[in-house]
């Protein structure tokens, strides 16, 4: 038997690979820290998603909540970004604190122009749902009983990881760079789906004393040659302060206008750091858990593409 945690840690574990062999700068990162003899740990992993009719995956959210849920995690807090038509929730594993958190964003589609809905919602109509069948089975009994057959777990592990992945087909050129006039977000999300958007790295437990914290990481990975976006949201002292390295770029499959399969180069994802603070809570000292709605916003643009 498998517990839902040992199944949780090999889907982390196989996420992270995926996503380091895209993000070089994740595993330059990596490689970098434990060369010092520190850890490699992650604070959180986000998603994106939209909240219209998504063929048969569920819409929104809740597409990533059912996975996130019946391994374990808790809903924590909602998060509002009207500006952007965003909308997010931070989950958050209730006992083991070496597992990341999750934030997960929504772009509600229907807040956009007529125009951008319509062609987001023409992109999406037609997707499968990726988790249907035994995967959908298997994640409800492992929500009620913690645990799987060994056999079982495997199954599901490989039917997660192939969902956390773009489940709509290709979308044409011209609707990618229509619709990224309006809404960075939807044009990101039409070309990558549910892929990882980032990781971040947990500066707090990365012990490498010769660091002066996020700083200290940031100059390091700056003379290794990794791009850092230039400012640190936060200022310094406060219960959270986070940057980033620049996105990595790849050639996405679209429609060209003739109907034939092409490419378009364009953002995929960036790695973030981020160190917490202290706050008081019942009386202790502890650091923050939670998340900045302006810092977010902010980092949100680290994939934006003119």
């Amino acid at each position: 038997m498998k517990t839902q945690e040992m199944i949780t840690k090999s889907l982390m574990e196989k996420l992270w690979e995926g996503y380091c062999k895209r993000v070089k700068y994740a595993q330059q990162y990596a490689d970098l820290v434990l060369s010092k003899g520190g850890n490699v740990v992650n604070d959180h992993c986000a998603f994106r998603t939209f909240n219209t009719f998504t063929g048969k995956q569920p819409a929104g959210i809740p597409a990533i909540s059912e996975v996130l849920e019946s391994l374990g995690y808790v809903k924590i807090l909602p998060y509002s970004f009207p500006s952007k038509h965003l909308n997010s929730f931070h989950y958050q594993h209730p006992t083991n604190i070496n597992f990341p958190k999750f934030f997960v964003t929504q772009l509600e589609v229907a807040e956009l122009s007529e125009s951008t809905q319509a062609l987001i919602n023409e992109a999406v109509k037609d997707a499968p749902d990726l988790l249907a069948g035994e995967a959908r089975q298997l994640l409800a009994s492992l929500k009620h009983n913690g645990e799987l057959i060994s056999a079982e777990a495997d199954r599901l592990v490989n039917a997660l990881v192939k969902f956390f992945a773009r489940p709509w087909s290709p979308a044409k050129k011209e609707t990618i760079l229509a619709v990224n006039k309006e809404s960075q977000f939807a044009a990101w999300t039409l070309l990558h789906g549910n892929s990882v958007n980032h990781f971040t790295a947990y500066i707090n437990y990365q012990n490498v004393p010769e660091w002066d914290g996020i700083e200290g990481t940031m100059a390091a990975l700056e003379n290794i040659g990794v791009p850092i976006k230039p400012a640190i949201e936060g200022a310094k002292g406060s219960k959270l302060r986070q940057s980033s390295t620049q996105a990595i770029d790849e050639d996405c499959p679209v429609i060209e206008a003739d109907g034939s399969l092409g490419t378009l180069n364009w953002s995929y994802a960036y790695y973030e750091l981020a160190e917490r603070g202290y706050i008081e809570e019942n009386g202790q000292q502890v650091w923050f858990d939670g998340f900045l709605g302006e810092q977010a916003t902010n980092l949100f643009e680290m994939t934006k593409r003119s």
